[in-house]
């Protein structure tokens, strides 16, 4: 393993006592008592409430909660990922939803509460192979997909790419980039109809959308869910897991083990993340969430280097 220093995974979070008395209140009801104990969680990006709490007669629950004012984007985020979880089967290595709120421009969910942690950073080999392990039976699981989604193909061809916003606003991009930029716009093309498959992805797998309990790892954070091939959530996947103390994206491949890909499939999806990872990291941050451009551009750098590595362009 390797170690590297990233950026805070986190946004502006929330605490219990801030919450308004009648959001609190309704939290308290759907939980059946009276809030004795809340823990502020680390990680993630929400800017509202991540905690972990404890009523008065020892029921446990996680619960998340923003306001539109925060961020407008985020309670519809909480919506959607109320709705994947709640059709996920309960063999999935998810937290089942408990209940959910959405009122006054507040949303809020229940989750079951995991009594786990976030892997060690940097990564540490046991926890990173636990993972692995759990994340290919949870695509065993979603294969075929539970529920009706928008595909992973759609999320490449709208989002998850920038090759072409980098070359339309004349960033300064450095000069491999430069020199291959119509090449890396017509490689990004091609993602879509590559991450086609019928696996519902989490989209989004990072160190701090996962949970260690024992010997179970738990994936939480299920807003961006899409219907792919598993192999483009492991790609995805690979930057962050360098950036954060693990191994490098073409040794953490060789540990997932999956078969089947073209590499020039690999090379597509890898090139779109790199360009939406370094487009991305040049916008201005979304309301409340300050520090996201930095942990988008550390992945952009990592990524742009394996690509560079696996083309062999000039």
């Amino acid at each position: 393993m390797s170690s590297s220093n990233p950026p805070p995974a986190e946004g502006v979070r929330v605490h219990w006592a801030q919450l308004p008395t009648a959001v609190k209140r309704a939290i308290e009801e759907r939980i059946g008592g009276t809030v004795v104990e809340a823990i502020t969680q680390p990680g993630g990006f929400s800017p509202g409430l991540a905690a972990r709490v404890r009523t008065s007669d020892g029921r446990r629950c996680f619960v998340k909660a923003v306001n539109e004012l925060a961020n407008p984007e985020t309670p519809g985020m909480h919506r959607r990922e109320a709705e994947v979880v709640a059709a996920l089967p309960r063999e999935a290595a998810v937290p089942r939803l408990l209940w959910s709120y959405d009122e006054g421009g507040w949303v809020a969910l229940g989750l079951e509460d995991i009594d786990g942690h976030m892997p060690a950073q940097p990564w540490r080999e046991d926890h990173l192979q636990l993972v692995v392990e759990g994340l290919h039976r949870l695509h065993d699981v979603l294969t075929p997909s539970p529920i009706a989604s928008i595909s992973a193909a759609d999320g490449f061809a709208t989002l998850i790419k920038g090759w072409q916003e980098l070359r339309d606003s004349n960033a300064a991009l450095d000069e491999w980039s430069s020199r291959n930029i119509h090449r890396l716009i017509d490689l990004e093309t091609n993602t879509p109809a590559a991450v086609s498959g019928r696996t519902l992805l989490n989209f989004d797998v990072r160190a701090d959308n996962i949970l260690i309990a024992g010997q179970r790892v738990y994936f939480v954070d299920w807003p961006w869910a899409r219907v792919g091939a598993p192999f483009a959530e492991w790609l995805a996947f690979a930057p962050s897991v360098y950036m954060q103390g693990g191994p490098k994206p073409g040794e953490f491949l060789r540990m997932v083990e999956f078969d089947g890909v073209a590499d020039g499939d690999i090379n597509a999806v890898i090139a779109s993340l790199t360009g939406y990872f370094l487009a991305h990291s040049r916008r201005t941050p979304p309301p409340g969430i300050p520090t996201v451009r930095a942990f988008q551009a550390a992945q952009g750098w990592i990524a742009l280097e394996w690509l560079r590595e696996r083309t062999g362009w000039d």
